[in-house]
């Protein structure tokens, strides 16, 4: 599995894809903490990195990947169109 260089720290998890093989799971979170306290870079210039160098970067089928978290608004407001998921009753 390939792994991103020195974010070994952001490392939460295997991602498994039906047919494709595993990847490295990494937490953009703790990645862009990385990039700021061992890079000194100030958060919108290790974001502009991030998706550029790191996110932006296919190394073909073995690419890591990359999660954030949503909110529970974001999650309601995902699964709002899914027929299959009853809609929330307040």
């Amino acid at each position: 599995m390939l792994r991103a260089d020195g974010l070994s720290e952001a490392i939460v998890g295997i991602c498994r894809r039906c047919g494709q093989e595993d990847v490295v799971l990494y937490n953009e979170d703790k990645v862009l903490e990385i990039l700021v306290e061992r890079d000194g870079m100030d958060y919108n210039e290790a974001k502009e990195y991030y998706e550029f160098n790191i996110v932006g970067a296919w190394l073909g089928e073995g690419t890591p990947a990359f999660y954030f978290k949503f909110s529970s608004e974001e999650i309601d407001e995902l699964i709002a169109d899914d027929p299959g998921i009853p809609a929330k009753t307040d």
